[in-house]
């Protein structure tokens, strides 16, 4: 199966400024997914998506390829990933290239193994399925057997439109929730259905050990704790 791997990196940060190429723990936080993501032997080519020379400039000191810069109206706050990925796919059709899959790796969770990677490739390719997702258990004081919406008259109910509540834990469904590390789809899915996930979602749980999705500066500092405790 070709699969084009794409890390997304925009500039204009407003959480972390400039965290993409950031150091953290001395490297830029771009380093820890485009090492990951060169090693593995699973995607047919790595790609940076960018609208940020400076970011550009890093990648390509990492030996991932940039084929293009990202249009400027692709690289706002609001701006969908299918988007971004739609148009990486469309850029390499104008060059006669296809590709079965994607796979999106956000600079964002950088702790990951080459090897976590692989396995989640190589179960979205036996599973058949339309994407996987890498995700983590849901507490179970948070599962939605156990969580409430407010219903028209302004009262709870039970998120999941039952009845009664489960009163035990032992009795609650496992369930997950995505945790930003890995995301791959097929191109069909993509291009003829415009959807991340289509119809059928394979997922790999991934451990809670290495659980970080930098969005702000305290998540940066746990993330660098991490990393610290991973190398003892």
């Amino acid at each position: 199966m070709r699969i084009l791997g794409i890390i997304p990196a925009r500039g204009g940060s407003k959480g972390v400024p400039g965290k993409n190429i950031k150091l953290l723990n001395g490297r830029p936080l771009l380093q820890y997914t485009a090492e990951i993501a060169l090693e593995s032997k699973l995607l047919t080519a790595v790609i940076l998506s960018s609208d940020d020379q400076q970011i550009i400039t890093v990648a390509k000191s990492l030996g991932i390829q940039v084929p293009f810069i990202r249009p400027e109206e692709l690289a706002q706050d609001a701006t969908p990933t299918i988007d971004v990925i739609i148009h990486a796919l469309e850029w390499y059709d104008k060059q006669d290239i296809s590709f079965d899959a994607v796979c999106v790796l956000q600079v964002t969770s950088p702790i990951r193994t080459v090897e976590f990677l692989d396995d989640a490739i190589q179960k979205f390719i036996t599973s058949d399925c339309d994407s996987l997702v890498s995700v983590q258990k849901v507490p179970h004081e948070y599962n939605p057997h156990w969580t409430f919406e407010l219903n028209s008259e302004g009262n709870l109910k039970i998120s999941t439109g039952e009845d009664q509540i489960i009163s035990r834990r032992q009795e609650l469904p496992n369930a997950y929730h995505r945790d930003g590390s890995i995301y791959i789809m097929k191109t069909e899915v993509l291009l003829q259905q415009h959807s991340l996930y289509g119809k059928s979602i394979s997922f790999i749980e991934s451990t809670p050990e290495f659980y970080v999705n930098i969005d702000t500066l305290t998540d940066w500092d746990r993330a660098e704790q991490m990393i610290k405790n991973n190398q003892k």
